[in-house]
């Protein structure tokens, strides 16, 4: 079921297409790198980078499959490190900080 709404949502998302305006010079950039797990194929990682990169406050999502590794670029005034991982585990999956900057 969780894999369906998961689905779902990334068929949605590029549907609308990711048309977002992000000046970078506007945002204030923080990364976090997290352990990501549930991913069961490539379509896990790109699913996810997707749909987080709609979220406000992201500017840039990366996730690698099979090492389960998701590298976000945020503006700390926008979004919250909790916040990221709240988006990351509504999607399905569980996410483990290793590291920030």
């Amino acid at each position: 079921m969780i894999r369906r709404k998961f689905l779902g949502l990334m068929t949605l998302a590029s549907a609308t297409g990711l048309a977002t305006l992000k000046t970078a010079a506007a945002l204030e950039k923080k990364t976090a790198a997290y352990k990501v797990a549930g991913f069961t194929c490539i379509t896990c990682a790109v699913g996810l980078e997707t749909l987080l990169q709609r979220e406000h406050g992201i500017a840039a999502a990366k996730a690698t499959y099979p090492e389960a590794i998701l590298t976000v670029t945020y503006d700390p005034r926008t979004i919250s490190e909790a916040a990221i991982v709240e988006v990351v585990e509504s999607l399905g999956f569980h996410a483990t900080q290793l590291h920030s900057s």
